[in-house]
C-alpha cells in the first residue's frame, strides 16, 4: 500500500492503494426536500430554509440574501410552527420533549436538547449560507418519536437569534432576542 500526503498545511491527506477497490456505495434514497421562508419580525422575507428528511435525521440548508446583522447568530428548532407575533414568542421553547428533558447546549454535560443547532455566520452584507445536519429530530411523522418530529400537528420553527449561542448557558446559550423565523409545517 502506498500512502501519499499532499498539502499537509491544508489538512489534506490522500491515500491510495494499488489494486484496492472501494466498496460499492449506493446513494441513500432521500425524501423530497421542503422549503419555507425565513422572515423578520416585520414580516419581510429574507431567505429560505430547506429541510430534507433522511433515515438518520434532517439535513438543512439556509440561504439568506440580506437583512441580518453581520457576525455569529444562535439558531434553534422551536416547538411550534407559528411565527405570527413580532417577537416570535409563539414558537415556544426549543424542541425538548418531556421524556428527554435535556439541558441546552452542546458543551453542557446534560445536553444538548433536540432543538440545539450550530451558530450561523452572517457576512458583512447581511447574507448567510449554511448547510447542516442533526440526528436529534426527524422531518415527518412516523420516522421518530412523536416529540422529535418537526412536521407534527402544530409544526415547528427555525428561530435565528441576535447573538451567538455559547452552547452552555441556560436556557438559550445567551443567544438573545429572536430576530428571524421560519415556519416548518
Amino acid at each position: 500500500m502506498r500512502i501519499s500526503l499532499i498539502g499537509l498545511s491544508l489538512g489534506l491527506i490522500i491515500c491510495s492503494s494499488a489494486g484496492a477497490q472501494m466498496p460499492d456505495m449506493a446513494p441513500m434514497p432521500m425524501a423530497s426536500p421542503m422549503t419555507t421562508t425565513i422572515k423578520t419580525p416585520g414580516g419581510s422575507a429574507i431567505g429560505t430554509l430547506t429541510l430534507t428528511g433522511i433515515a438518520s435525521g434532517v439535513l438543512f440548508q439556509i440561504d439568506i440574501a440580506t437583512g441580518l446583522t453581520p457576525g455569529w447568530h444562535g439558531m434553534h428548532f422551536h416547538q411550534t410552527g407559528d411565527c405570527s407575533d413580532a417577537k416570535f414568542m409563539t414558537t415556544g421553547g426549543h424542541m425538548n420533549p418531556v421524556q428527554a428533558k435535556k439541558a441546552h447546549g452542546f458543551l453542557n454535560p446534560a445536553g444538548p436538547d433536540l432543538g440545539d443547532l450550530i451558530n450561523l455566520y452572517v457576512a458583512a452584507d447581511g447574507s448567510a449560507h449554511a448547510q447542516g445536519y442533526t440526528a436529534r429530530v426527524r422531518l415527518e411523522p412516523g420516522t421518530g418519536l412523536p416529540d422529535q418530529v418537526l412536521r407534527d400537528g402544530d409544526g415547528s420553527a427555525l428561530v435565528i437569534h441576535a447573538n451567538p449561542d455559547d452552547f452552555m448557558t441556560q436556557p438559550i446559550g445567551g443567544s438573545g432576542a429572536r430576530i428571524a423565523c421560519a415556519v416548518i409545517k
